[in-house]
């Protein structure tokens, strides 16, 4: 598990869209993530985010072109989750120079996303964390192959997981996957995730046996619907250890 500050991009209207939705709150959302902040906070100690990839060698200028909302979701889900207190996990790809670490079939090819101390390392800059949220760094696509992730999330006591990122048939799709496989239940922002538009549209459509699906806008109306989920867990739990 790795906490440190990592440096900013200026990257034009991008930055400038951060800057101004920093300043304004969720005022400044793109359409159709738009969420509203109730007098009553939900209680969400048993949830987490875990935010993934969302790194300069994931994020491409033709991304940015066929997904221009993308930036803007991300800050407007970032805003909810602090406001409301959903834990933030930044899971994100860190790769040696040296090929020490990389899966092999990008050792054949003599090239990774992500090499440590390159600009493609840094979080975009409408993703960076906060000073109190963890980094954990991974070397796979699956987040779960790092063990520390595993285990942060349940000495934490979370029991659901929201993932959001890049790229929503390969990390996010694997690290939901794993998240449903190790015991947890799980939902995919849908417009807080991009990919190539078949593979991301595919991917959410198809994998609905593992995870649920949403939107920033929706996540606070789905608290209570989870949370008779994770009640009913634990009723089926207790009624088969009887």
């Amino acid at each position: 598990m790795v906490f440190r500050c990592v440096g900013w991009k200026m990257i034009g209207d991008v930055f400038l869209t951060y800057q101004l939705i920093t300043l304004f709150g969720a005022c400044a959302i793109s359409k159709g993530a738009s969420f509203s902040m109730t007098n009553t906070q939900p209680n969400w100690e048993q949830f987490a985010l875990l935010l993934i990839d969302i790194q300069g060698d994931f994020w491409s200028e033709q991304a940015a072109k066929i997904y221009p909302d993308f930036p803007a979701n991300i800050v407007a889900l970032l805003t909810l989750c602090r406001n409301e207190g959903i834990e933030v996990v930044h899971l994100r790809a860190s790769f040696k120079a040296n090929m020490s670490d990389w899966m092999p079939k990008y050792m054949l090819r003599g090239g990774i996303p992500c090499i440590q101390g390159t600009a493609g390392e840094e979080p975009a800059p409408f993703a960076v964390e906060n000073p109190s949220e963890t980094i954990i760094l991974k070397q796979t696509f699956d987040g779960f192959h790092t063990p520390e992730l595993l285990q942060y999330l349940r000495q934490k006591g979370k029991r659901f997981v929201l993932t959001a990122g890049l790229l929503t048939s390969t990390c996010v799709l694997f690290t939901t996957a794993s998240a449903m496989q190790k015991g947890f239940l799980a939902a995919v922002i849908e417009d807080c995730c991009a990919d190539e538009p078949n593979a991301h549209r595919q991917t959410l459509d198809r994998y609905t046996f593992i995870f649920e699906r949403t939107t920033v806008g929706l996540i606070v109306s789905h608290h209570s619907e989870w949370l008779v989920a994770l009640k009913k867990l634990d009723e089926l739990k207790a009624s088969i250890r009887k």
